[in-house]
């Protein structure tokens, strides 16, 4: 037992301190109470100096900590009862101070029970464990946190690591003198089947019959069910027989399309153990004739599909309900069209990926205007918007009608959540819409109607912005008062167009006459528009209201589109974002003139847009709208043409022979400029994150620049750096999920536009191969000093190294240095006299048998009277003085008798006369 230190370097004060009391000491210090104050000083700046370094002892533990590391992985979690049995058995041989605690650890560590010298039985557990990777690391590390001075940890695991280096932690369980012991489990035996592997070329060709390879473990020899599909078609379906052990399949395969080809090899079996590891996935590129997506009008098939495929064109036709949610499906292809399609139909989350296809991985995009298109189609504030050239507000909107509008919004109990904030989102949006002089109203209704924006002329756009996003989810629903109230509230107005939305997810508590109510406010100009969100809605009456009202009925599956219906109602109810003047068209690109050597076809109608600051206007109206615009957005070029496809807008345009040319030349020039992938793509996981090496045969060292996404368009952090000339290597921030990624590079400095694209697939982690991860607790037990068993009585078995605690010695040595303190402060105030008479009332206290020459008190007092000079007063009277006769008297006075008191007395008397003196004297 020493004392040691947590602050060591506090002890440097020590040397000027020493310096001081060196200067005052050599100034001579005569008085014994100067010399007794700066040693009482300096010990007592001494003492502090010593508590500042935070001193303590280690003081031996009667008793032994224990950490119990279980593990929750997927590998042994049909053992989790096995491992409580092994931590009840082993806590019943603990001893009377032996305290133990539990963390339990997969992919991450979670604590169970702190250390404690409780006995009670643990017959589950409570924290939450990834279980889809076992790091020890993270284990290890957590648990050794809780043991601040020596321990033991007893690992309960099957010993495969998946993810981290337990390795990295022997350092610190060395300093902190901590043993691992390791309790060794089996991992879980059930009947499994993986797939190992798929492979294909990496370059294909359209037409070209290639070979897909899928490797398979199996723990038995059984049937099983191999399905592989392309691009999320099935190609292929066959029953194999597998052996125990490694098995390899070879299927053959017909390529028919070009583009980006993602294969998916599945394995489906009866009794599968491990369903996460049948699934792995391989990415490929077919080059081929190019692919276009036309989405279309659901009311029938675009004119533009002949016309494409005409030329060339690979096209695939989509209804937008049709329109798929991976990105894979938006890269395949190298632009998208839209023709005349509405916003309301597409989910966000969809249109999203389109605009990650573009500006990420620089694909083409292109709108047709319509009925149905532009700010007709609901796109005011939507990623379509975002990526187009254009804007859909309009900037002359002094032209345009009066508009009352009132929004009836549905507040009850099931609109909380998601729908009520979209919902919210789609009023506000309306806001940015109306002009100061149009009138707004909302009300929001539950079991009665709550007028929320009262409806007036638009004045204070934010402050009307503000009271639609405070509205709160309320109670039942009852629709038929609030209606009442709208149409109340417009009837009167003196405005040329009277529009009401109303937005439910319910049906209402009451049957009041909706028909009456409906036409009589559209006898008044009044119209409606009605929205149904969700199964719970009533369909029938919200359609038959639209119908009434003259207005629209949208049955609403994701209330994503509820924004973009409100902003298209609002748009439709202007009726003048239609120029439908017939004019001719202004050409303002030179690429088009050589197609209009002969003059230019007359147009009817188009839809009013903005450009954007950086748009490219190729083609305008006599009024200077767009007709063509593009620009560059990320990657990709985009562009947007106004007026339709049918010829009902575009007239003589569409008749004209260099339409088809016109077209051609668009769809081309929308195309991205990609180049065959040069690098070799290699996926490894270290220290728990992701990593990619890219190899390339060129020895290039420029720069470059990698973005990755997943299947669902988010964009996935990364790092990239230069290993050597043609090696790059691409971290992550952490591990990916298992799955598919795609993933575009481009040089830094070149051309915009000019990328490789590519993808990669995380395969599913070590937890679910057969396989396991690696072993690393042998090497870590031994550098510890710990050991492997399987008995549980060995947990609470001596330390080889003798465990500790800490026993601060702070306070006393503050306490010290403060007394020392406070003593030297009295000495110096009121001298040693106050000091000496407390001694000599502690003398007189003492008992008789104990002998005077052992007093200190009696010795100091004597010492005093001996140094001292007598004063004039305490001179003794000499035996020759005559005493002065008293007038009166016959004779001589006598001597008086004077009462001799004990020696002791009058020497006591003596020395506190003399302490008087002397503390007179030395004021």
């Amino acid at each position: 037992m020493g004392i040691e230190f947590k602050e060591i370097l506090w002890l440097w004060l020590m040397i000027p301190l020493g310096f001081v009391l060196f200067l005052f000491a050599k100034q001579g210090l005569k008085r014994k109470e100067e010399q007794l104050v700066l040693l009482l000083r300096g010990c007592g700046m001494g003492l502090l100096i010593i508590a500042l370094a935070n001193p303590f002892i280690m003081l031996p533990d009667k008793g032994r900590s224990v950490i119990i590391l279980a593990d929750r992985s997927a590998s042994v979690a049909e053992q989790e009862n096995h491992i409580l049995n092994l931590i009840n058995q082993a806590t019943r041989t603990t001893r009377e101070h032996d305290g133990y605690g539990i963390v339990a650890f997969g992919e991450n560590p979670e604590i169970e029970r702190t250390i404690s010298l409780e006995r009670n039985p643990i017959d589950q557990f409570a924290g939450e464990i990834k279980e889809g990777e076992t790091n020890l690391e993270e284990g290890l590390e957590y648990a050794s946190n809780l043991l601040t001075r020596g321990g033991r940890i007893v690992a309960i695991t099957d010993g495969k690591e998946t993810t981290g280096s337990g390795g990295n932690v022997i350092p610190l369980l060395k300093g902190k003198g901590i043993e691992v012991d390791w309790m060794p489990l089996s991992s879980d035996t059930k009947e499994d089947v993986a797939v190992t592997n798929v492979a294909t070329p990496s370059i294909q060709y359209e037409g070209e019959e290639t070979t897909i390879t899928v490797n398979a473990y199996s723990t038995t020899k059984k049937e099983i069910e191999i399905r592989i599909s392309l691009n999320d078609r099935s190609i292929i379906k066959e029953i194999v027989q597998v052996q125990e052990g490694d098995n390899e399949f070879q299927f053959k395969h017909v390529v028919g399309e070009s583009g980006l080809l993602e294969y998916k090899a599945e394995v489906f079996t009866a009794g599968d153990g491990s369903k996460e590891n049948n699934t792995l996935y391989n990415l490929a590129r077919s080059e081929g004739p190019a692919k276009v997506l036309l989405v279309e009008n659901p009311s029938g098939e675009s004119p533009l599909t002949p016309l494409l495929k005409s030329a060339g064109f690979s096209v695939d036709s989509y209804k937008p309900e049709q329109l798929p949610g991976k990105l894979t499906s938006y890269l395949q292809y190298q632009t998208i069209l839209f023709d005349n399609v509405s916003a309301t139909s597409i989910p966000e989350n969809k249109m999203l990926l389109m605009e990650k296809s573009v500006k990420e991985f620089g694909r083409g995009f292109i709108m047709f205007g319509g009925s149905d298109s532009f700010a007709l189609g609901g796109y005011f504030k939507t990623p379509i918007e975002r990526l187009l050239p254009v804007d859909m507000d309009v900037k002359g909107k002094k032209e345009l009608p009066s508009l009352g509008l009132v929004i009836v919004l549905d507040r009850s109990g099931s609109m909380n959540g998601h729908k009520i904030a979209l919902a919210k989102e789609a009023a506000a949006r309306t806001v940015s819409l109306l002009r100061d002089k149009d009138t707004l109203g909302v009300i929001a209704f539950d079991d009665r109607p709550w007028e929320i924006v009262e409806t007036k002329p638009l004045s204070d756009r934010k402050k009307a912005e503000k009271q639609i996003r405070s509205i709160s989810p309320g109670g039942g629903t009852e629709i038929f008062s609030s209606l009442q109230q709208a149409y109340k509230s417009l009837e009167d107005l003196p405005l040329k167009r009277k529009h009401i939305i109303l937005l439910t997810d319910g049906q209402s508590a009451t049957t009041g006459s909706y028909q009456s109510l409906v036409e009589d406010g559209h006898n008044k100009q009044i119209t409606l528009s009605t929205v149904s969100i969700g199964e719970g809605a009533d369909r029938g009456l919200l359609n038959d209201l639209s119908q009434w009202g003259k207005g629209r009925f949208y049955d609403v599956v994701d209330a994503s589109v509820i924004p973009s219906i409100l902003t298209r109602e609002t748009v439709i109810t202007t009726r003048t974002y239609i120029e439908d003047n017939p004019f001719y068209p202004v050409i303002s690109s030179s690429k088009w003139e050589s197609l209009f050597t002969e003059g230019i076809p007359q147009m009817n109608a188009y839809i009013a847009t903005s450009p954007k600051g950086t748009a490219l206007v190729e083609m305008k109206s006599e009024k200077n709208d767009p007709i063509l615009a593009s620009w560059r957005y990320g990657l990709g070029r985009t562009f947007a043409f106004t007026s339709d496809t049918t010829g009902k807008w575009t007239g003589d345009f569409i008749r004209w022979k260099g339409w088809p040319t016109f077209v051609n030349q668009l769809v081309t020039q929308s195309f991205p400029d990609i180049q065959s992938n040069p690098y070799t793509i290699d996926v490894k996981e270290d220290r728990g994150r992701t990593q990619l090496k890219l190899s390339s045969s060129e020895g290039d060292v420029s720069q470059l620049e990698v973005t990755a996404l997943d299947e669902s368009g988010k964009k996935i952090p990364a790092t990239t750096r230069i290993k050597d000339p043609g090696d790059y290597e691409v971290e992550f921030e952490s591990r990916l999920s298992p799955g598919l990624y795609h993933m575009n590079i481009s040089k830094t400095g070149e051309e915009s536009g000019s990328s490789y694209q590519t993808g990669f697939s995380v395969p599913y982690s070590k937890e679910y191969s057969y396989k396991g991860g690696t072993r690393t607790l042998d090497e870590i037990v031994e550098e510890t000093g710990g050991k492997r068993y399987s008995s549980t009585k060995e947990v609470f078995r001596e330390f080889e190294t003798k465990s500790s605690r800490e026993q601060s010695t702070q306070s006393l040595f503050i306490i010290l240095g403060f007394l020392l303190f406070f003593a030297e402060i009295a000495i110096r105030r009121f001298g040693l006299g106050p000091i000496l008479g407390v001694v000599n009332k502690l003398k007189r206290s003492i008992p008789a048998s104990v002998p005077k020459e052992q007093t200190s008190f009696e010795q100091l007092g004597r010492k005093v009277k001996h140094n001292r000079k007598p004063n004039e007063w305490e001179k003794p009277i000499s035996n020759k003085q005559s005493i002065p006769k008293v007038s009166g008297e016959k004779g001589p006075i006598n001597k008086p008798k004077v009462k001799q008191e004990p020696q002791e007395t009058r020497d006591d008397d003596r020395l506190q006369r003399l302490l008087e003196a002397k503390r007179r004297r030395d004021k």
